[in-house]
C-alpha cells in the first residue's frame, strides 16, 4: 500500500493510553446503538457486565483501566464511522495500540479484549505495588537524564515516554520517583506530576510480562492491516502480522516515542488529527505539530462536526 506523499492530506485517529482514565468514563460514552452494541459484545467476551470495570474502586486495577480504554475507543469509533469516510491512518499510546489494531482490522475486538485482560494482569501481577510513573514538564531529554544520573541509586529510573520534545515520563520505583520530583523541582524549570498508573511501564522491568504476553500472541491470528497503522513506539507504519504481534506484544516494556511519531504523521501528509476517548490529551499534544484548527477530540465535540471534518479531508484529496 503506497503512502500519500506530503502533498497529499489524510486524517488520524489517535487512541490514549493509561492516565487518561476517570471513573465512569464507560457509563458516559454517548447514548447510541453502537455504543450499546459494543458494550454488551466486550461484556459477553468477558463474561462480566463492563459496567462493573469504570467505578473509583475498579479504576484501581490496571486490568480494568486497560479494559475500559478499549472499550471506549472502539465503542466510539464504530459510531463514529458509521455516518463518515474511515480515517487513513491509526496509531495508539501505549494500551491505545490495541484499539488502533481493532480499527486497522488486523485484530478482532475479541481477540483484543482477552490480551488486553491477560496484558493488565501480568503488569499489575509484575509489580502490584511500589512502582509508578512521573511526567517531568518543561525540561528536555538530556536535562530528565541529568537529573536521573543524580538520583538513580539502588532503584533505577528509566525515561518511559517522549511525548514532547519538553514532556518527558519517566518510570520506577515510588522511593526514585519521589527523589527525582525532589530534584525537579530544585531544578526550578521543571515541574513534575505523578501519572495515574501503578506500574513502571515502557521500561526493562517490563520484560519478563511482555515475553509472557508474546506468548499468548502466537495464539491468536492477526491480519494485515487495512488501514496505516503507525507505531507509537517506532514512530513508523507496521505493515506485517508478525509486526505487528512483536508491536503490541512488547510495547508494555519499550520507550513510547509519541513525539516522533507524530511528525511522523505529518510528514507522510496526515492534516486531520481525532483523538478518540477518553479525554483530550492527545489533542494537546498534536496541537504542538498540526494546525491547531485540525485537532480535535472526539469527546466533547459534536459528532457532525467530526463527520465534515472527516468528509472534508475526503474531498480535498478528490
Amino acid at each position: 500500500m503506497a503512502l500519500l506523499g506530503a502533498s497529499g492530506m489524510s486524517s488520524l485517529l489517535a487512541y490514549p493510553g493509561q492516565g487518561s482514565q476517570y471513573a465512569g468514563m464507560l457509563a458516559n460514552l454517548p447514548q447510541a446503538p453502537e455504543i450499546r452494541d459494543t458494550l454488551q459484545e466486550a461484556s459477553d467476551v468477558l463474561q462480566m457486565p463492563v459496567s462493573r470495570l469504570d467505578s473509583d474502586a475498579a479504576l484501581r486495577s490496571t486490568r480494568n483501566v486497560q479494559l475500559s480504554l478499549l472499550i471506549a475507543g472502539v465503542a466510539c469509533t464504530r459510531l463514529l464511522e458509521t455516518r463518515a469516510p474511515a480515517s487513513d491512518y491509526v496509531a495508539g499510546l501505549s494500551i491505545g495500540a490495541y484499539a488502533a489494531a481493532v480499527t486497522a482490522e488486523a485484530l478482532t475486538f475479541a481477540d483484543a479484549l482477552r490480551l488486553v485482560s491477560l496484558r493488565g494482569e501480568l503488569m499489575q501481577n509484575a509489580y502490584p505495588e511500589g512502582y509508578g510513573m512521573t511526567a517531568v514538564i518543561g525540561l528536555e531529554q538530556p536535562q530528565v537524564e541529568q537529573l536521573i544520573g543524580r538520583v538513580d541509586r539502588d532503584a533505577p529510573l528509566y525515561i518511559a515516554n517522549l511525548n514532547a520534545d519538553n514532556q518527558i515520563v519517566v518510570a520506577g520505583a515510588n522511593t526514585a520517583l519521589d527523589a527525582l520530583e525532589g530534584a525537579v523541582r530544585q531544578h526550578g524549570n521543571g515541574v513534575s506530576r505523578r501519572v495515574a498508573i501503578t506500574v513502571p511501564s515502557h521500561c526493562p522491568l517490563l520484560d519478563e510480562p511482555a515475553r509472557a504476553l508474546a506468548d499468548a500472541f502466537q495464539r491468536v491470528p492477526l491480519n494485515t492491516p487495512r488501514r496505516r497503522y503507525l507505531s507509537g513506539t517506532f514512530a513508523r507504519p507496521i505493515q506485517t502480522p508478525d509486526a505487528l504481534r512483536d508491536d503490541l506484544a512488547f510495547n508494555m516494556a519499550r520507550p513510547v516515542r509519541w513525539h516522533a511519531m507524530i511528525l511522523a504523521a505529518r510528514e507522510r501528509g496526515v492534516r486531520l488529527h481525532i483523538e478518540l476517548p477518553p479525554g483530550n490529551v492527545l489533542t494537546g499534544l498534536a496541537r504542538r505539530v498540526f494546525e491547531p484548527s485540525f485537532v480535535i477530540a472526539f469527546q466533547g465535540s459534536r459528532l457532525d462536526t467530526l463527520h465534515a471534518l472527516l468528509r472534508e479531508e475526503v474531498n480535498r484529496r478528490a
